[in-house]
């Protein structure tokens, strides 16, 4: 008998850990639709983003030409390519999707303005994988609501908490 698994994965709750998010983009958007986006990176992007060197802030992506294109994403310069694989840090990147994804991402960006936000990277399978949110920005009285609603559902969860334990609450 042999003590091998067999080739099956272990997989880890939760999902792929992320290497780098867009906080921001939950609080100043609405999420109506997410997709996930391989991504295009050259020379040594990927040991970079393997170690974490990555802004999303300020970040977006278009439909150009029939490709799905991410402008705004910082990628450093990895520490030890010296000269070699150097890249602008700030370039646009194409995202990899199904045609029929680009096609409804075309029409639903034109029709409903909407913006296509990334929300995190990560790596999946050892593939750079994006977050890609399709999503409709908020007004300042909207973004109020939603921390009202949070901080509402919050003491609600702690006064739950609090009964089920058999405290008397403050």
């Amino acid at each position: 008998m042999s003590s091998k698994s067999g080739g099956q994965k272990k997989v880890k709750a939760g999902g792929p850990r992320p290497v780098a998010q867009n906080r921001r983009a939950r609080h100043e958007y609405d999420i109506l639709d997410t997709y996930e986006a391989g991504i295009v990176l050259v020379g040594s992007e990927v040991k970079s983003l393997r170690e974490g060197n990555v802004a999303l802030r300020d970040s977006y992506a278009r439909v150009q030409n029939g490709e799905v294109w991410v402008h705004g994403v910082h990628v450093a310069p990895y520490s030890y390519a010296n000269g070699f694989g150097a890249v602008d840090s700030d370039r646009s990147r194409k995202l990899l999707l199904h045609r029929r994804q680009i096609d409804e991402l075309t029409v639903r960006t034109g029709q409903e303005q909407l913006t296509l936000i990334p929300l995190s990277i990560y790596f999946k399978d050892g593939r750079a994988k994006v977050d890609l949110a399709l999503a409709r920005g908020r007004r300042s009285y909207d973004k109020r609501h939603a921390i009202a609603e949070r901080d509402a559902a919050l003491e609600a969860r702690r006064a739950a908490a609090i009964s089920r334990r058999g405290l008397e609450p403050e």
